[in-house]
């Protein structure tokens, strides 16, 4: 059976946990925390970047950052994971949501500016396997109505959008490494912070509250309890792990991204002959081949491809059902304008197998067995 998911895996992993737990420092902020916090500050041009113990604490530290407040409206895209929505939910706030782009199934930035009222207080663009969203006009529409940009870059890491890394453009930036990310440490995230300013205000949030941070510095004789905040700090054992694939991130971002041209080169003669639609990554854009989609003609179709390669031993799976049309989305939030493409897409979309180190060889049997299947 070829797996859809193989969480990544460079062999340094093991020694490195292994070594923080001999330096007898495994809970947050220790050396490789520290290690992959500037690894991603030096990769994205970030001032400042925490790891948490998941993309979707990141976001939630992004909205409190953000003083998101009950009542406040915040615009996102439908096509979501549910945690890009719940960061906001859970400060209060009212969700509008608005269609995606047929392309890059991103957020349409030309339908943002229509829902803005007197309430919103924050976008939230999501780049969609790792492909950036319009950003330049994300912003532009931000800073001419003052509002907050939060980037759910969870699939972003190492994609730009115009040379510039996903998750830095923004006033924050959330990543995940789960393990079905490209880098992972099991259960991770982090967040990046643009101003400077912000940066001792989140380190007081995720370390419960606490000015421990300023105390492990040096910068105060000792810590104590200054503001409200959680506990968003992963082990560094979890970091440890993490950090080995940070230290191979082109390797592991080639290999990937080779895999996808392979599909793209195997795939492109069916959406030449009207079969199916494949990824478009804009000029502005290069991606990390987060994952390889196909969109097939229908619902009744995809069910009928997914079931058909399963029965030739590939695991491929559908992805987001539209918060919009779900119980919570529909009693936190609105849909804004025409549902266009949002759930048309959603109902059509079927991923095939990607991750690091997937053989040419299977590849090569995937795209077989889907042109077998429209054959």
């Amino acid at each position: 059976m070829i797996n859809f998911n193989v969480p990544p895996y460079v062999g340094k992993e093991v020694e490195y946990m292994q070594e923080a737990i001999t330096r007898r420092k495994i809970c947050g902020d220790g050396e490789f925390t520290r290690k992959c916090d500037r690894w991603l500050e030096v990769k994205t041009g970030s001032p400042k970047s925490l790891l948490t113990t998941s993309c979707t604490q990141a976001l939630e530290l992004a909205a409190i950052l953000a003083d998101i407040q009950p009542g406040d409206e915040v615009i996102l895209p439908s096509f979501t994971f549910v945690s890009t929505a719940n960061a906001f939910v859970m400060r209060g706030a009212r969700l509008v949501f608005v269609d995606i782009r047929p392309d890059t199934k991103n957020i349409d930035e030309t339908l943002i500016e229509e829902a803005i009222t007197d309430r919103t207080k924050a976008i939230v663009p999501v780049h969609y396997a790792g492909v950036g969203c319009e950003m330049d006009t994300i912003m532009e529409i931000a800073e001419r109505h003052g509002l907050t940009v939060v980037e759910d870059a969870a699939q972003g890491v190492m994609s730009t959008y115009k040379g510039r890394a996903l998750g830095s453009i923004g006033d924050y930036g959330c990543f995940s490494f789960h393990e079905t990310k490209n880098y992972s440490m099991g259960e991770g995230g982090a967040i990046l912070i643009k101003d400077s300013a912000k940066a001792e205000e989140a380190e007081i949030i995720r370390e419960k509250g606490t000015d421990r941070s300023r105390f492990l510095r040096g910068q105060v004789d000792k810590y104590s309890w200054v503001s409200m905040g959680s506990s968003y700090l992963p082990s560094d054992m979890n970091a440890a792990y993490l950090y080995a694939q940070l230290e191979m991130a082109d390797e592991i971002n080639n290999n990937r991204l080779a895999s996808w041209n392979k599909y793209y080169e195997l795939l492109k003669p069916l959406e030449e002959q009207g079969k199916v639609q494949l990824p478009i990554i804009p000029e502005e854009c290069e991606h990390n081949a987060h994952m390889f989609y196909l969109v097939t003609g229908s619902l009744d179709e995809r069910g009928k491809l997914i079931s058909f390669l399963k029965e030739n031993d590939i695991l491929s799976v559908f992805h987001y059902v539209p918060l919009h049309s779900a119980k919570a989305g529909l009693k936190y939030g609105r849909f804004h304008g025409e549902d266009k493409y949002t759930t048309n897409i959603s109902e059509r979309l079927v991923r095939l197998p990607m991750y690091y180190g997937l053989p040419e060889v299977d590849v090569e049997y995937i795209a077989h067995k889907v042109a077998e299947f429209y054959r």
